[in-house]
């Protein structure tokens, strides 16, 4: 596994945090060479991080000063070898472009069904709004990267 892309609606929430969480953890166990990136189904290319997002960040130590948002293409979708979406319906378009077989929920992918596995979108929610989801992230993060070292480690490929 060589590339992996995190997908939600703007680019500027869920997905931005999601990566700099999942690129954090790999680094920690030492898989550097996974590259990590998110895109937007619905994003304005080159948005910033949403303030709340920025904030949250640096309150986890994350600098998401940097991220500009893409909208997502069937280019990133071809080029990754495993996609995690925030919901069932950034899954769907993922499928659409070409995704199908190497696209999950990441709720799913962490194990999690129903309702659980989709992360709910904070935009214009408050702070403490932020902080839920950076969290719900985190613990997700944290149990699908267990399964992404063991498939790394296997040489699964998509």
């Amino acid at each position: 596994m060589k590339t992996i892309l995190l997908v939600c609606t703007g680019n500027i929430c869920r997905s931005p945090l999601a990566a700099a969480l999942l690129e954090r953890a790999l680094k920690e166990r030492g898989f550097e060479a996974i590259e990590v990136s998110s895109a937007g189904t619905g994003a304005w290319d080159g948005a910033p991080v949403s303030e709340g997002a920025y904030l949250v960040g640096l309150e986890r130590g994350l600098d998401l000063s940097g991220h500009r948002a893409q909208l997502l293409t069937r280019e990133m979708v071809d080029a990754a070898d495993l996609i995690l979406t925030m919901a069932r319906h950034h899954r769907a378009r993922v499928d659409e472009l070409g995704g199908e077989g190497h696209v999950f929920v990441l709720g799913e992918y962490a194990g999690r069904e129903g309702d659980e596995a989709e992360v709910s979108d904070p935009f214009g929610g408050d702070l403490d709004v932020y902080r839920d989801t950076c969290a719900e992230l985190e613990a997700l993060v944290a149990t699908a990267v267990e399964r992404i070292v063991a498939e790394a480690g296997r040489g699964d490929q998509r």
